[in-house]
């Protein structure tokens, strides 16, 4: 009787592949984007959902002041300040959080819209998400559909058009501040030397919807409402001694 191996959890097979030669190198570009993003963001509480141990520079350089990991599978390498819990059931209570970290936490959800739509609940207004996701516009989207590999890091994950991801966020009531495109390079070989380095800035600036992974960085808007102050109803008119008598005309009652 033949029995299928179990494959571990998708996050932890992400950060596996973090560890590789190439994954450390697109970790490298993304984390110095995720820097720049959190750069002027402030706060008291920043969490980062989804893949936990490769992002941990660029929480470390927030200025925000508690930085906690929520990752979806517990495990004895989880640093302390951690939560665990599931991406689109939060276990965190409504606006409450400052800043929320999305490193291709969407890329490996069975709903991303419902995790946005958790991330939209805990950020408190003015809070700001940064999601990384791989774009399926580029030559890694092309390599993802031509030579698929199930269960094979990053290959198994669902790559989105950051225009997509952008119309949930607006959907949501967030207000889109910045798009970074990055790793312009296909996936074979390195992703360093002056080759790549070259393509890096040519993409960026002539043909940034093609980048391999894209980072966004949004802002949760909320509208403020002019109370409408209630009608008072005029006292009946009296005209000789008698009132007037009420009409239905207009009152949709017969």
């Amino acid at each position: 009787m033949n029995f299928e191996p179990v494959q571990a959890p998708p996050f932890t097979r992400l950060d596996a592949w973090f560890r590789s030669p190439l994954g450390e190198e697109v970790v490298r570009l993304e984390t110095e984007s995720v820097r720049r993003l959190l750069a002027n963001t402030f706060g008291y509480y920043l969490i980062q959902v989804g893949a936990t141990n490769s992002f941990g520079e660029a929480l470390a350089s927030s200025r925000i002041r508690h930085r906690i990991q929520v990752p979806i599978e517990p495990s004895d390498a989880l640093e302390p300040a951690s939560i665990v819990g599931l991406p689109d059931q939060l276990p965190l209570s409504s606006d409450s959080i400052d800043a929320v970290l999305l490193p291709h936490t969407l890329d490996f959800s069975a709903n991303p819209k419902a995790v946005l739509g958790e991330v939209e609940r805990v950020l408190i207004p003015e809070g700001r998400v940064v999601v990384v996701g791989f774009n399926a516009l580029s030559a890694w989207g092309l390599r993802r559909v031509l030579w698929r590999s199930p269960g094979r890091m990053p290959w198994c994950g669902r790559f989105f058009l950051a225009p997509r991801v952008e119309g949930w966020l607006v959907e949501l009531g967030f207000d889109i501040e910045v798009r970074e495109a990055l790793v312009f390079c296909p996936p074979i070989g390195s992703l360093r030397g002056r080759r790549c380095a070259r393509m890096e800035r040519l993409g960026k600036r002539f043909w940034p919807m093609l980048g391999a992974v894209y980072v966004i960085r949004a802002v949760k808007r909320v509208a403020t409402l002019t109370p409408i102050k209630p009608v008072r109803a005029t006292p009946s008119r009296l005209l000789a001694g008698r009132a007037v008598r009420p009409t239905t005309r207009g009152t949709g009652h017969a």
